[in-house]
């Protein structure tokens, strides 16, 4: 296999491991990636996005996998865990419903570098906001959360349709907003993040399924391991850092990379 392409992959996988769970927009940062390395086909590169958030999806179960074995087995028993359980479903319909509703308008008129600068930017505003503007939480588990946060995190996260705007800063914000304080929205995010995925990923898989080759298997391997990896330390590193800080430096990194970015692609040679 070519070196280069192996180095663009590692570099793919790290890169989608260590956005996915924080405010700052996985997708965004993949798409401006995926042009700045030129790497592979559009349509190649879909899949292999795919391929890659699952392993970031594995990340979260692995970091998580006492509290969701217990739920799970408990799950016939336990109102709590059976109240968790449908606060998920709760929150995940809105986007599911809005994404198979506007998924591919949304992929043809939005996933471009420009797009997704001006959103990160403009997040990195709405951070900023929050963070001035929150009010005192009242939720300090996600077992005690009500039905209607849920909903209202829910609703939150279909902004992350819009690619820059990001799945974690939308839900970890929004419940914020909805009396959630911040390790609680973290772990619901960090939660929430599985039925979406994998939802999301095994959609694509089966729309695309004609691009799958098992020449690429190799690529799929590298990738999928380095988001695994990446993402298992930053969902640990992150739960310890949201314990004792706000999210402003994410906010100024959105702004200041943002701009970089919008800047770049402005001028770039056509």
């Amino acid at each position: 296999m070519d070196i280069l392409l192996i180095i663009k992959t590692l570099i793919m996988g790290l890169i989608e491991g260590a956005t996915e769970f924080l405010p700052i927009s996985s997708t965004g940062h993949l798409i401006i990636a995926g042009d700045l390395l030129n790497y592979l086909t559009k349509e190649k590169r879909d899949v292999f996005e795919i391929i890659i958030q699952l392993g970031a999806v594995l990340a979260v179960c692995v970091a998580f996998r006492q509290r969701l074995t217990s739920t799970a087995l408990n799950i016939a028993s336990s109102k709590a865990s059976q109240g968790f359980v449908l606060n998920l479903l709760i929150a995940f319909l809105p986007l599911a419903i809005l994404g198979l509703l506007f998924g591919l308008e949304i992929k043809t008129y939005l996933f471009s570098p420009i797009t997704v600068a001006m959103t990160m930017i403009l997040g990195g505003f709405a951070i900023l906001w929050v963070e001035k503007n929150v009010t005192k939480p009242y939720t300090f588990d996600v077992e005690t959360m009500t039905k209607k946060q849920a909903l209202q995190v829910g609703f939150a996260q279909a902004l992350a349709l819009i690619p820059g705007m990001s799945r974690a800063g939308a839900t970890i914000l929004g419940g914020m907003m909805f009396g959630l304080n911040r390790q609680t929205a973290t772990e619901f995010s960090f939660f929430l993040a599985l039925p979406v995925m994998f939802a999301a990923t095994g959609y694509d898989l089966i729309k695309n399924r004609h691009l799958l080759d098992i020449t690429d298997i190799s690529i799929f391997i590298i990738g999928f391991i380095a988001a695994f990896i990446s993402a298992l330390l930053v969902i640990k590193v992150f739960l310890r850092f949201v314990a004792k800080h706000d999210f402003k430096a994410f906010a100024y990194y959105r702004i200041v990379f943002g701009s970089i970015v919008l800047l770049y692609f402005t001028y770039k040679p056509h």
